[in-house]
């Protein structure tokens, strides 16, 4: 029997059932995703694509929030900056496309806050299930992004698209009622049982036939791949346009100048707090 990989920004196990349990596990950081933590992402979704052991991949995440989306810092300006950029995101890229091509049950068990492509991608699982706390929200107009993800397809889809619209153009944060009133998710349970019960209903379907769930799971996606494919691929195009747009560049750094003032703060916080 091969061993399981090991990652560093996720907690993996891989149930006696047949679920796949990968988590967010970087709290601290509110499991804002890095480079590390995009290809390690990918990475698990291609191992357990293969693997006949996994027949459910369940995905959750440590702490308050799910995932606070990419982890952003300030931009390179200059043309070796850019190419940079474009290299770590090729790799959100392809992570979208194992998503895209994952041949087994994809659930989410969202439990708190998500923010950006933590919340786009959830358009290409199969069953979404949330904490009573969870918001989703995806602020790609403040910082002079694009919609990715398949978001520009799956949100229409999905949520309708006015209420679409609401989310990819105004920025607008929805709650978890109001998600699975629209038939984004599909049930909501308390956040201290959300794991529990995401995992309970995973290993239930782990118990199908594995070749008739790919027989309907095929039905339902194969249409959509060869478009979601394409749409991935028209997203980072313009994602790439969008991020060197003067707009783009000027609120990223304002958003990371924010974010470095919060922290030197809580710095200054805990050290006054020591000396007393």
């Amino acid at each position: 029997m091969s061993s399981l990989p090991t990652y560093t920004f996720y907690e993996a196990t891989l149930h006696p059932s047949g679920v796949y349990e990968f988590v967010f596990n970087q709290p601290q950081t509110l499991n804002a995703l890095t480079p590390q933590g995009y290809a390690e992402w990918r990475d698990a979704l291609n191992w357990a694509a293969t693997d006949d052991r996994v027949k459910v991949f369940l995905m959750t995440g440590n702490g308050r929030y799910f995932c606070a989306g990419t982890q952003l810092s300030r931009p390179g300006e200059d043309e070796e900056g850019f190419q940079k950029d474009r290299s770590r995101r090729s790799v959100t890229q392809q992570m979208v496309d194992a998503l895209i091509d994952f041949p087994k049950i994809l659930i989410a068990a969202v439990n708190g806050p998500s923010y950006g492509i933590g919340v786009t991608t959830l358009g290409l699982f199969d069953i979404i299930y949330a904490s009573e706390d969870a918001t989703f929200t995806t602020p790609f107009m403040k910082l002079g992004f694009c919609a990715e993800g398949c978001s520009s397809y799956t949100f229409p889809r999905l949520l309708g698209v006015s209420r679409a619209n609401e989310m990819l153009l105004m920025g607008r944060t929805i709650p978890a009622q109001e998600m699975v009133q629209c038939g984004f998710v599909s049930r909501l349970f308390s956040k201290d049982t959300l794991r529990s019960e995401a995992l309970l209903l995973a290993t239930q379907a782990a118990a199908f036939s594995p070749e008739a769930v790919k027989v309907t799971r095929n039905l339902v996606r194969d249409a959509d791949r060869p478009l979601l494919h394409q749409i991935n691929n028209q997203e980072f195009t313009m994602l790439h346009q969008r991020v060197r747009s003067p707009e783009s560049i000027a609120a990223v750094k304002s958003f990371a100048d924010a974010a470095e003032a919060r922290r030197a703060a809580k710095r200054e916080a805990g050290t006054a707090q020591s000396k007393l």
